[in-house]
């Protein structure tokens, strides 16, 4: 018998073994998730970032924000400080500064590769210099070199994007920490460290707005942070962080503002550059025409389940799910892929909407508690790999996520590979979301990107979903110009309008800003034209930042919304339009060096690392920590090979233990034992 229980207790651990051992050899953390850093004294070194000041002015669609970093050595040796932080996707990053005391450095925009180079050089010989470098359109990484004991150094950085309405709402939105991103590729900034869950940091955050609008302002809200309101009239604004909101840099910073009536007023800018004219025009599309007979579809949500989701952000997920879910119509199919190591669908095939299918649909999605990796790529593949139920039934994918990837290339590139099977509605969830990501998937597969802060929004989103798939707004849009020579536009083909939002047409003119432009589509009830006139007297210098925001579109569509795969040409391409127009890209860096003065004699430094703060109501499984057993038969089910492998290592497990219980039960009670009972 002890050798029947010794082969069984080998067959258990090796049972163990199998199913553990397959999420053992992935990588599910950061690089390095906590900060700690310690001198030579075995004294913890004090976070470099002292404060950011954020101050933003909105004029019309146009918002011109600078941020004002301040670095301050409180240890006793010279430090080099690195941070990773956040701006806006759409952000025209166009100026950096470094300050030092009561002197200005103006950085000077150059190829990376030698950015990088020029500030090494300037570091090592012990100079003041800084460098800020591009990760992704919507992740930075600011380096600040030979920082002093007990000195401070601010550095200015200043971009402008448009702030352009949806469905009446305008948001101007300040991201202020990034989010921990999953290990897919190695991705440099995501061995950024970060504080432990619940720790604000010391570093202080301040933002102030200044909106002004041509068109009385009907209604204003944050709905992310506590502010302080000054009208100066009924078309300007002024908005303030209060007092104890100095270290609530843990999520975006939201501000939605709605114009009397809600209208859009169609019209067009116009700057001369000199060398170059630029010109801006929005239109303002039709109202929306919902159709009474929608024909059925086929919906695929793809839930991200991962350790970053774990808590608040798949609760609000749930939440949503179960609106989109019990709202579909008996006519429609669907299906649900579930992602975190693996990924795994609810059905082999698209399910009809029957109440039977959509109470299972909610069951799986109620048993989630989230855990492990963020496998979209294998996600996005399972979904594309479901068998259509017909080719009738147009296709509709809509990921649920947080973003917390580090392959967006990678999803773009899958997605536009796929454009003729379905379109894409994204679903950011959580309080800073990588919106590069939400945004660019929404963009190139035709959809519409949303973005869930909390339980309360779910419904309306929900609400405003279906109305979007409902039918277009404006569709086969088609520009003429006539009379006035406009080249260079930032869109070959404009996209379906699905939600009513403005269309912006950017580019260069030539010659007199004289004749119109005519915009044509479809809508529900038939055909749609507005034509917008041009004339001298609408050149204003007040619009130098069309310059910069018609080069920020150029190298959006070409590289934030490209696949990856780039060849020499196009990216010296990228490189020219970055360095022409004086803008921070993947290729070009700011780069700013103090020639004047050697401050660090010694050249030695310890570099630094600014940890950020976890995202508000984000777990600290986003960052790895004690992965547990659920996690990993999780992970190890996450394709269909292992869900094979591990329901027969289950069945093996249960076996084993009922055969264990059974001989264990039918073995006598020794004669000892017998006699010391009675």
């Amino acid at each position: 018998m002890k050798t029947i229980q010794f082969f069984l207790t080998t067959v258990l651990l090796l049972a163990v073994s199998t199913v553990f051992g397959q999420s053992e050899n992935k990588t599910y953390k950061t690089e390095q998730p906590y900060f700690l850093i310690q001198s030579d004294n075995q004294e913890p070194v004090r976070l470099p970032l002292k404060g950011t000041s954020v101050k933003a002015k909105i004029s019309g669609v146009i918002a011109d924000v600078t941020v004002l970093q301040t670095y301050h050595n409180t240890g006793k040796k010279p430090i080099e400080a690195r941070y990773v932080f956040p701006l806006s996707d759409k952000a025209a990053v166009y100026s950096m500064e470094m300050c030092l005391n009561t002197r200005h450095i103006v950085a000077q925009i150059r190829e990376r590769d030698q950015a990088r180079a020029a500030y090494e050089q300037a570091r090592n010989e012990g100079k003041h210099a800084s460098l800020l470098e591009q990760e992704r359109p919507n992740v930075f990484t600011m380096s600040v070199a030979n920082i002093m004991p007990n000195e401070i150094i601010e550095v200015e950085v200043k971009y402008t994007e448009y702030i352009l309405p949806n469905e009446g709402v305008y948001s101007f939105i300040f991201p202020t920490t990034v989010g921990p991103r999953y290990n897919g590729n190695h991705a440099k900034f995501v061995s950024m460290p970060y504080l432990r869950s619940g720790n604000p940091g010391s570093a202080s955050f301040d933002l102030s707005v200044d909106l002004f609008s041509s068109v009385p302002v009907s209604q204003l809200i944050c709905s992310s942070h506590k502010t302080q309101l000054q009208k100066i009239n009924d078309s300007h604004f002024s908005v303030s962080l209060c007092s104890d909101e100095i270290n609530r840099a843990n999520k975006d910073f939201t501000l939605d503002y709605v114009l009397k009536g809600s209208t859009i007023s169609s019209g067009i800018q116009l700057y001369n550059h000199g060398d170059e004219q630029f010109f801006m025009a929005m239109i303002q599309p039709p109202k929306r025409v919902m159709l009474d007979e929608i024909p059925a579809r086929e919906y695929v949500f793809v839930v991200d389940v991962s350790g970053s989701m774990n808590g608040f952000p798949l609760d609000v997920s749930k939440d949503l799910l179960k609106n989109l879910i019990a709202h579909l119509r008996a006519s429609d199919y669907f299906n649900v892929v579930l992602f975190a190591g693996g990924s795994a669908s609810m059905s082999p095939h698209s399910l009809p909407a029957t109440r039977e299918n959509v109470d299972k649909a909610i069951a799986l999605i109620d048993g989630q508690s989230g855990g492990g990796g963020t496998e979209l790529i294998s996600a996005l593949n399972t979904c594309m790999a479901l068998p259509r139920p017909s080719v009738k039934l147009s296709r509709s994918v809509v990921l649920v996520t947080d973003g917390y990837i580090t392959v967006e290339k990678e999803a773009i590139s899958l997605i536009k590979k796929n454009l003729n099977q379905c379109n894409v509605f994204t679903f950011g969830i959580g309080n800073s979301v990588n919106h590069y990501l939400i945004n660019s998937l929404a963009h190139v597969g035709g959809g519409e990107p949303f973005i869930v802060t909390n339980t309360e929004k779910a419904n309306s989103i929900a609400d405003k979903f279906r109305k979007y798939i409902q039918t277009p707004v404006l569709s086969n849009i088609s520009v003429n110009f006539k009379g006035f020579e406009a080249y260079d536009l930032t869109y070959d083909k404009i996209p379906d309008v699905m939600g009513e939002r403005p269309i912006i047409i950017s580019g260069k003119y030539k010659g007199s800003p004289i004749g119109k432009m005519v915009v044509s589509g479809q809508t529900g009830k038939g055909s749609f034209e507005k034509s917008i006139f041009v004339a001298p007297h609408l050149v204003s210098k007040d619009f130098n930042a069309l310059r910069y925001l018609w080069a920020r579109e150029k190298i959006k569509i070409a590289d934030d919304y490209g696949d990856g795969y780039k060849n020499q040409e196009q990216q010296a391409e990228k490189t020219q339009l970055g360095l022409k127009y004086n803008l921070l890209t993947a290729y070009t860096s700011f780069v700013a060096i103090d020639q004047k003065e050697i401050v660090n004699p010694g050249c030695k430094s310890d570099l630094t690392e600014q940890a950020n703060v976890l995202p508000a109501g984000v777990s600290e499984l986003a960052i790895g920590a004690d992965f547990n057993m659920v996690g990993c038969f999780v992970a190890a089910a996450g394709s269909h090979y292992h869900k094979i492998v591990t329901i027969i290592v289950l069945g093996l497990l249960i076996s084993v233990l009922i055969i264990m219980m059974y001989h264990a039960l039918k073995q006598p009670i020794p004669p000892s034992e017998n006699k010391s009972s009675k």
